[in-house]
């Protein structure tokens, strides 16, 4: 099996004359954490959607364990397990933690549409469930409605739930935006902890994450990649430098408070 899971060739999106995403070639290696960053219109979210199907490329070709997936439904390539998350928490909020894992469960057991069963046969689940649950530290949250859950615990039960769907490759849109230093403290610890025998692809705009878990980093810029590699080799090429700071003279080291503030509040448009 090849070292690479997820390839993109000359991927390119243009909406009616704007070139959202152009030649984008991008290789993900197989138990990698892979960060997207860039600024604000890079690019971002819009190659997530066309990974994920739910944008359908300009031209490209995209593969998944080298099995060309470009013109597959989104439902096909999840079946494939390509597994994303939003950066609007995508949770049910008035079912329960545990039933909200559940929901996955029943989906990759092929029980989702057995609407005539009585709810006491889903209960087989419920330790299953729980496992997940003890996987991203919320077996205590079991019986809380999700509406009642702080934002960070809502983002954890997301990746129980994308867990539960036993992905081969997460691919995690913003996982810490919005969050105190608390909260993206314990949902870093969190994706680092669930990439174990797994492939994870995020964007995030938090340098601190970035630096701290990714194994490697491809930069994009007006929807072209402009550097990809390890963050520490990359974090110092003048040209990312200026990306984000506007010029090459600051520096993007995650310690740095001015790019933090620069990450942290860049990409709000569903175009990222």
């Amino acid at each position: 099996m090849t070292d690479i899971i997820l390839e993109t060739r000359g991927l390119t999106k243009v909406f009616k004359g704007f070139t959202a995403v152009s030649d984008v070639n991008l290789r993900v290696r197989r138990g990698d954490i892979h960060a997207l960053i860039g600024p604000n219109g890079a690019g971002k979210t819009t190659c997530f959607n066309l990974l994920t199907k739910f944008l359908a490329p300009t031209s490209g070709t995209i593969l998944f364990n080298q099995r060309d997936i470009t013109t597959e439904q989104p439902a096909q390539v999840a079946r494939q397990g390509i597994i994303r998350s939003f950066q609007i928490s995508a949770v049910f909020p008035h079912l329960s933690v545990l039933e909200n894992v559940r929901v996955g469960l029943q989906r990759r057991l092929g029980t989702s549409f057995h609407f005539w069963r009585s709810e006491r046969a889903l209960a087989g689940l419920n330790d299953m469930a729980m496992s997940l649950l003890e996987q991203v530290d919320l077996a205590g949250f079991a019986d809380t409605i999700t509406v009642d859950l702080p934002y960070g615990r809502k983002r954890a039960l997301e990746i129980a739930a994308t867990l539960a769907m036993e992905p081969e490759l997460m691919l995690l849109d913003e996982p810490t935006q919005g969050m105190g230093h608390e909260d993206v403290s314990r949902v870093t610890d969190l994706i680092k902890k669930v990439s174990a025998g797994r492939t994870i692809l995020m964007v995030e705009h938090n340098m601190s994450v970035v630096s701290g878990i990714c194994d490697r980093i491809s930069v994009l810029q007006r929807g072209a990649v402009l550097a990809e590699g390890a963050y520490a080799e990359v974090s110092i090429i003048p040209e990312v430098m200026a990306a984000y700071m506007g010029t090459a003279s600051d520096t993007l080291e995650s310690g740095d408070s001015r790019s933090s503030v620069r990450a942290e509040t860049t990409d709000g448009n569903t175009h990222g």
